[in-house]
Parts: C-alpha cells; structure tokens; sequence
C-alpha cells in the first residue's frame, strides 16, 4: 500500500478485515488540519475510510449514515459499511460523481444541480415529528450556541474585523436570540457544493461529509449557500426552493441574515490563520452586502 499520508497500522488492519486486503490507497483529505481521509482500492471495489477528528462528530456522522441516509435515494449518499467507535473510524462506499467544484458547469446544469440539492435537502431533514424531544431541545440549544459564539469568533478574529463590522455581527446575533421558534429539522450542516458530486451524464447528485449532520433549525443548512453561489446567482435559490418544496418563512429569511453575519465572523476568524481564502472571501463579502443593505 501506498499513500502520501500513510494509513496507521491498527487502522488499515481493521479496513482489511472488513473489505479484504488492499491493493492500493490514495490520500483524499481535505485542506483542514483535521482532516483524514482515504480512498481504498480491494476486490470489493472502493471504499473510503474516514477518521473523525472528534468524539462529537464520529456520533453524529454515525447516527446520520444510520438513521438518515437509509431515507434517500440509493446513489445520493454513500453507504456506511463498518465503524470502529476506538478508532473514530467509519468506512462508507463510494457514490457517482465528481466534485461540483472541479466541473464546468452550464448555466442550465447549475440550475439543475441546486434543484436536486434542494429536493436532496428536504429528504433528508426528514419531518419536525421524526425528531424526538431530545432532538428539538438540542436544536433549539443550536441557535443559542450559535448566538453565544459570535462572540468567541469575534474575539478570534481581532483587528481582521473592522469596527462597524463587528457591531453588525453583535446586532445580529441579538436579533437572532430574540427571535421565536424556527421549523426544524435533521439538517446536513455543512451543505455547500464543495461537499456534493455531480455526475453530469445521469444528472445525478450525491452529497458527501455529514459529521456535522445534528437536529438544527432547517434554515442553518442554506446559510453557506446564500453566502456562496447565491449571492451572484439568484436565478439557483429559485432552483432550490423548487426542488425543496417550500420557500423559506418570513421567520427564516430573517434568521438568514443573522446566521449569515455569524457565519462571516466564523470564516474570517478561522480562514485567516488557516490560510483558506476562499472561505474567508466568503465572509467578508457576506459582511460588505449586509453592511450595504442587501443579502437575500
């Protein structure tokens, strides 16, 4: 076996006890420090093996390949095969597709692919009524989490964030505590067409990453859309909301703009030291709309 990033020899031996000896690996993580991931080759085809950085996600990508995914369409999200809770290690099938991001994509197939994003999306957030009582108290805490870190990322983020801005920030995350009830859901959490293969023949989506998957207001799940494609392309929110069934409540779209200046602080404070600029472009940009008026 081969790999830029060797796997270690407890896990491999654990991956080769599930899928059969391995004939080659190849290094698929992310740009996050934290990331590990590998695509494994053996005479049951392909399989990626994936370490959980946290305890945290290791449960919810768990529960989310467990309880979610058997919901969707086969071929839109890949299978888990195996887990080992010792090692934080999940082994998941492959799916079809390539990663939206490396596609050249028409105007028509954009359109497309946010459609099936959006149906994709109301799938898997499921109903209010699947969740358990449990489930809605954690999401309600979600909003509240969100609204006491804004604070956190602010500090983080120091003099990368101008004054006006931060302000901006601190009113919108008061604004967010004082609102009411949002509709809830199981959502993806961190849904974003980095995280989505396309294949373009079938016109298919599969979507990747669900170690942030947890019960949240459903609204949270288009936040880093709105922030991302949408901002220059309305003509894919209107995809979307096709595709999921509903357009967002007046409570939501308010919502929207308070998680959207949450989530410029975020990407600012940790895209900065992380030397990320696509993700800290987002966060300023996000900043300049609000600050001028515009977001939706």
């Amino acid at each position: 076996m081969t790999a830029r990033t060797p796997i270690p020899a407890a896990l491999a031996g654990w991956a080769e006890d599930v899928v059969g000896p391995i004939s080659s690996v190849r290094d698929v993580s992310h740009r996050r420090p934290a990331s590990r991931v590998w695509e494994l080759t053996s005479g049951t085809g392909r399989t990626f093996l994936k370490v959980a950085p946290t305890p945290t996600f290791y449960a919810r990508e768990t529960r989310a390949y467990r309880e979610a995914a058997p919901a969707l369409e086969r071929g839109t999200v890949p299978q888990l095969v195996e887990t080992d809770p010792r090692q934080r290690a999940l082994l998941l099938t492959a799916v079809p597709g390539r990663a939206v991001r490396s596609l050249a994509l028409t105007p028509a197939q954009r359109r497309a692919l946010h459609r099936k994003a959006g149906a994709w999306l109301r799938r898997f957030h499921g109903e209010a009524s699947d969740l358990t009582p449990r489930d809605h108290a954690e999401a309600a805490g979600e909003i509240e989490r969100a609204v006491h870190t804004a604070e956190v990322h602010l500090e983080r983020a120091g003099d990368l964030i101008g004054v006006r801005e931060r302000e901006l920030v601190r009113r919108h995350a008061a604004a967010l505590a004082l609102l009411g009830p949002l509709p809830v859901g199981y959502v993806h959490g961190d849904f974003q067409e980095r995280n989505w293969l396309y294949d373009t023949g079938a016109g298919a989506l599969a979507v990747v990453d669900l170690e942030r998957a947890r019960p949240h207001a459903a609204v949270f799940d288009v936040v880093r859309l709105a922030c991302g494609p949408w901002a220059d392309r309305p003509e894919l929110r209107t995809a979307f909301c096709e595709g999921f069934g509903r357009r967002l409540t007046t409570e939501e779209e308010f919502a929207l703009r308070c998680l959207g200046a949450l989530d410029a602080a975020s990407a600012i404070a940790w895209g900065v030291p992380h030397d990320d600029r696509e993700v800290v472009a987002r966060g300023r940009r996000t900043l300049a709309r609000l600050l001028e008026g515009g977001f939706a």
